[in-house]
This record gives C-alpha cells, structure tokens and sequence, in this order.
C-alpha cells in the first residue's frame, strides 16, 4: 500500500506539479501582457511598441540595465524594460511634431541616449559611437546626428538642429507651429513661411497600407516616422487618404510629394483622392506621387520605374533619397463605363483605370482569387504564396478554358471602327508598359515593329490572346501577343453570356454590357532619375530609359 502512496505521490510530483506551473507562468504572462497592452494603447506620447526579443544588445533608457524584451518607441527609438515602462511613458520626451522654434528661429536637437545605430561616427571626433556595452552616447532624433557623451560639450552648431541629410523632405515642427498660431490664409501665407525650410523644400507625406502584399506596411511605418515628423506618416487603415491629402493644404503649393507604401490598388485609392481634391478647388495643392511597391503584381510601380516589389532590399533612407532625386511625368487615368443591356433602370458602373482593363483569362484568374482571398485573407499575406495561386488558376483555365470563342460574343471598335477579331478567348487593353506582375506586353519578344507606347500620350495599346497557356508564353517571353491596334477610345459590346472582367487587378463577372474606356484626367507621378536602358531589361525592377524620355516635356 504504501508503494503505491509513493507512486502517486511522484507522480503528482513528476506530471501534474510542472502542469500546475506552467498553467500559473501562462495566467501571470497573460496579466502582464494585459498590463502592457493597456499602457502602450493608453500613451499619448509615445508610439510604443513590444519586442519578445530585440534584434541587437539593447539597454533601458531608465534604469540603464541590459534587456532583452520590452518595449520601443518606433518615433524616438527609446528603449524600456517592461518594469520601466510606465515611468518611462512620463518621465521622457517623444518627437514633438509641433512646437516653437528658438529665437533665432533655429530647432534645438533632441537627444536621446544610448542604442545608438550600429556603424554610428560621432559629429565630433569622427569615432565609432556606441562601442562599450552599456547605456552611452547620444542620437539626436531629427538630424541623426549621435555624438559620445565626453564630446558632446564641444559641438560646433551651439545646439542647433538643421535636420540632417532629410530635411528637404521633413516638415519642420517650427512650421507647424507658425501655421497653427495664424488663421488660415492664402498659399502666398504659406510660401513666406516656407522660406525659413529652404529654397529646396519639398516635404513628402507617407502613405502606407499596412494590409498589402507581404505585410511590411506596419514595420515601415515606425522606420519612416523615425526619420520623418511622424505627423507626415499615415496608417491607410486607420485614415483614408483623401483626409491625409488636406496636409497639403498647409505647405506650399506644388512643392509636396506623397510616397504610396502599397500595390497598384492602393495607388488607384490615393490617386481617386487626389481627383477629390481638384474637385473641392484644390488643384493648386495636387501633389507628385511616387510609390513604393508592397502589392503582389506591382505593375503601376514597374512601369514608372520604382521596381516589382520591395522587400526590404534597400534601406529606408535610400528610398527617401531616391525620392529627393526623382523627377515629374504624366499618367494618364482612364473611365470605364459598364452599362447593362436590357435593364434601363440599373446605374452605369462607372470605374476608375490606371494599369489595364481586360476580359478573358487573366480576368477569370483575378476573379478566383480574389473569391478565395475574401473568404481567408490570412492565408494570402505573401506574395510568392499569391503568385502561386494565381498559377495554380491558370493552369486549370489551360485544361477547361471558360473564356474560348471570346469572339464569337465580343464585338471591339477602336475610334468608333470596328474591328474583326481572330479566335481569341482574352482582350487586354492597357494604359502602361507592364502587365502580369512585370511582363511587357505590348511590346512582346521585342523581334516584331510595332507603334511606340507612352504613359502621358492618351493612347490606350489593345492586344490579345489565345489563352492562359498563350498568356504563360508571353510572360517567359516564348510567344508575343495579338498586337489589335492603338485608340484614344476603345469600346466592347458583350452581346450574350456572362464574362468574368476586371479593372486594374478588381474583378467582377458580368453580363451583356457595352464598355466604353474614355480618357478621364491625367496624374502628376514621379520616377527615378537612375533609369536602365532596354539592354538591361531583364531585371524587372526597372521600366526602360527610351519609355520614360519620351514622357518629358
């Protein structure tokens, strides 16, 4: 008996103690986690965020110990441990987005010490920052400048802060300051203020959907409001952009650029903003827009020269450089009107196009995965993961083909002609030079003459094809398209059946319709100065030299 009282005994000693504590450390951990959540989603001054572990040694800004978790202003770049948290939320100053400048009208900087970035050289002695393993130096977190604390008493600017290699781009929080303490004017009111920025001033506002693509919206968010006044830096899931654009309003007119952190659908949404803002008599303030691609195809950002997609390749502060260096070029943007046959008392569907319309194969594809993206939009948050749906689609569109004798129920006039069609099963009607996430369709193997294609010149390139396998070819560049022709206004008249269509990656199945496209206005966009010429077409990150130069004025 009393054996088997020892082996119960260990038993509960062995199995269900340890179970006992682990079920008490994971209620504990969730209390804490609790308790954190509440402070950083409380904090007024900080944009807090929680590290399960930080990526380099790392020191409390409080109490100056090593730490490996906690929690991180992605503003200032102060560092806490979770015990210091809550006095480090009242005790020490974030980036001030506005306030008064000096009375020379200079900024003081703003410094905070320690975790100063690796590879960091003091302003004054030209030395390694940050080498000893403990809470040292400082990091002013306007300019970027860091300096060791023995040399920080012999700066030669007297505390002031010019606002580093960015402050072409960086809105002030001085100007802020003055826009606030005088009642709204005219644009000749901001242009004095904007004097005191320099004469090279053109602020850029961040635009970021943190749901596109691979999901880097969030993590870039904290980067650029790192560099930037965080109040030049937007969460498009927390404000649309059309009330992020009245920034606009009080900086100098024509001078902003707005950086869109997303894919061609969320360049399609800021653009549709921005043709608000001409429409409420702000045209003066219309911004340049350049992008940075996180979406799966990316074919806006390829054909302007900005890449097929960005992950994370090259720093942030290079983008913002780029962005410096860019110049100016027109896009045209197109109206799709789609109205039904039959049903006269039914509202013409009237859509916005940027990249291309088409009805086919392609379209059938976008329409199945975007069914499938709705229902599960977890599973489609990578972009290799995306494109292989996108393939596994087109191969069973090889085998069924829905969209054969395309033909037969389609009629196309380009100009008002109308044109006869060959067998196809897809017509592509584009407005830029890249088409299925970084294939240039109009052009094709290149081995065949054909009329060249702008962005700006309010030509739409109509082309077709045979298929999802023909579609495939193309894109490895083993076949070319059916190259139909160039019009300033295309129109489709379906007259039976019901086709799977879409607009600029937006599907939709529809029934007998006439389809008219139309030129609707044009957009200020930017690209890089660095372009590649056509002998380096292969990478596809890049649109061509001769494309871009015949779009400059």
């Amino acid at each position: 008996m009393s054996d088997e009282w020892n082996l119960f005994a260990w038993t509960v000693f062995a199995v269900i103690l340890p179970v006992l504590i682990t079920l008490w450390c994971s209620v504990q951990r969730s209390k804490r986690k609790m308790v954190i959540k509440d402070i950083l989603r409380k904090s007024k001054k900080h944009g807090w965020r929680y590290r399960d572990l930080f990526s380099k040694p790392t020191c409390c800004c409080v109490c100056s110990q090593h730490i490996l978790q906690g929690a991180f202003c992605h503003c200032c770049g102060v560092c806490v441990d979770e015990a210091c948290l809550r006095k480090a939320d009242t005790s020490l100053a974030c980036k001030e987005v506005m306030s008064a400048a000096q009375r020379d009208g200079s900024l003081p900087h703003h410094w905070v010490r320690g975790n100063v970035p690796l590879c960091a050289y003091c302003a004054v002695c030209k030395q390694q920052c940050g080498s000893q393993p403990k809470l040292c130096d400082f990091r002013c977190i306007w300019c970027q400048s860091t300096v060791h604390d023995d040399c920080k008493p012999s700066l030669s600017d007297s505390g002031k802060c010019d606002l580093g290699e960015f402050r072409n781009l960086i809105i002030p929080p001085h100007y802020l300051h003055s826009i606030n303490q005088r009642s709204r004017g005219p644009s000749d009111d901001y242009g004095t203020l904007a004097s005191m920025c320099g004469p090279n001033w053109t602020p850029v506002i961040v635009l970021a959907n943190t749901r596109s693509g691979n999901n880097m919206g969030e993590e870039l968010l904290g980067e650029f409001k790192s560099l930037l006044n965080p109040v030049q830096v937007f969460d498009l899931s927390e404000l649309p952009p059309i009330k992020a654009l009245q920034l606009c309003t009080v900086l100098p007119a024509g001078s902003v650029r707005v950086l869109v952190c997303g894919g061609d659908g969320t360049v399609g949404w800021v653009l549709d903003a921005v043709d608000e803002m001409k429409i409420k008599g702000q045209e003066q303030y219309v911004p340049h827009v350049t992008i940075l691609p996180l979406g799966t195809g990316n074919d806006l950002s390829n054909s302007l020269g900005w890449g097929a997609g960005y992950a994370g390749e090259i720093p942030v502060e290079q983008v913002l450089r780029n962005i410096m260096e860019a110049e100016a070029v027109k896009l045209d943007r197109w109206k799709v009107q789609v109205t039904n046959k039959g049903y006269s008392f039914r509202k013409t569907k009237v859509l916005t196009m940027n990249n291309y319309f088409s009805v086919g194969p392609d379209a059938l594809m976008a329409l199945n995965f975007h069914a499938h993206r709705e229902k599960t939009p977890s599973l489609f948050s990578s972009r290799i993961l995306n494109k292989a749906v996108y393939f596994f689609y087109g191969t069973k569109d090889c085998l069924v083909q829905e969209c054969k004798d395309l033909d037969k129920f389609i009629e196309l006039e380009l100009d008002g002609e109308r044109v006869e069609l060959p067998n196809l099963e897809g017509i592509i009607v584009l407005n830029i030079g890249y088409w299925g996430g970084g294939c240039r369709l109009w052009e094709g193997m290149g081995d065949e003459t054909y009329p060249p294609s702008r962005l700006d010149d309010g030509l739409l390139e109509v082309v077709g094809v045979f298929g999802s396998f023909h579609c495939a070819q193309i894109q490895v560049k083993l076949a070319n398209p059916v190259r139909i022709g160039q019009a300033h206004t295309v129109r489709l008249i379906l007259k039976s059946g019901k086709m799977p269509m879409q607009v600029d990656g937006e599907p939709w199945a529809q029934g007998p319709c006439t389809i008219t496209i139309t030129h609707k206005t044009r957009a200020l966009m930017l690209y890089p100065t660095g372009e590649q010429t056509d002998d380096e077409e292969d990478d596809s990150s890049s649109a061509s030299e001769p494309e871009l130069r015949d779009q400059e004025d």
